[in-house]
């Protein structure tokens, strides 16, 4: 059985639909990553799911159990199976490391202040920034700030970790050392969903490479196979360019 099954999920925005029937699973400890132009869905996907944006057909899974979007209990159920890591990172500027990654174990999920500072530094020490507890945002670089967000999304416990172009707003340089942390994630055997132009970093840790465009997935399948050898001449036509380079 799937971890997660996203089975002919639909959305629009309005009158537009931009999700047309998504299949995707995902099993448990897997890593699969959406790939594709601008404006494919990749991210909407990710929002769907977190309930972010309205899912108008179709359902979502997890471990067999179907997630029911339609109220906002149900929706906060969803959420406490699931956690998304934007691009921008979101930090409060006024709080510590420490208090960002706190702040929601206590104050939403009324966790026990201890219990939840000695994670907060567990997950701190796993994304490299063990020394930063009592840091502010703007005395971290970008790369650090992300993996504050990071750890502020593994505190909360979930099942299945989102990721949207977590390395996109950053400079080149700082981009391997949140990879490094996804990596670790990786070891560490989480279930994860990850939108990302970085290909040497897709085909290294995912699992599953779906390739979307236009709301719609055109194909699915190990990363190798996707990357190098896709069926879809549209496929063929988005890897060719983007892989010379």
């Amino acid at each position: 059985m799937p971890h997660l099954a996203v089975s002919g999920v639909r959305a629009s925005y309005g009158a537009l639909e931009v999700l047309k029937g998504i299949d995707l699973t995902v099993e448990k400890g897997g890593i699969l990553s959406l790939v594709g132009p601008s404006g494919s869905g990749k991210s909407t996907v990710l929002r769907a799911l977190m309930g972010l944006t309205p899912i108008t057909g179709g359902h979502v899974e997890i471990a067999g159990e179907r997630m029911d979007y339609s109220s906002a209990r149900a929706v906060r159920e969803a959420r406490d199976r699931m956690a998304i890591v934007f691009q921008q990172y979101n930090l409060f500027q006024n709080m510590t490391v420490g208090q960002n990654v706190t702040l929601a174990p206590t104050k939403i999920k009324r966790r026990p202040k201890d219990e939840v500072e000695a994670q907060a530094r567990r997950l701190l020490t796993l994304v490299g920034l063990g020394d930063r507890y009592n840091s502010y945002p703007d005395q971290l670089s970008g790369g650090q700030q992300q993996r504050v967000a990071l750890a502020r999304a593994l505190a909360l416990d979930p099942q299945i970790l989102l990721l949207d172009e977590v390395t996109s707003a950053l400079d080149p340089e700082l981009v391997n050392e949140v990879l490094d942390a996804i990596r670790k994630l990786a070891d560490e055997g989480m279930t994860m969903i990850i939108v990302s132009h970085e290909m040497a970093f897709v085909r290294e840790v995912a699992d599953q490479v779906a390739f979307m465009d236009d709301g719609e997935v055109i194909e699915a399948g190990p990363p190798a196979l996707i990357l190098d050898t896709p069926d879809s001449q549209r496929a063929r036509d988005f890897f060719g360019k983007i892989l010379r380079h």
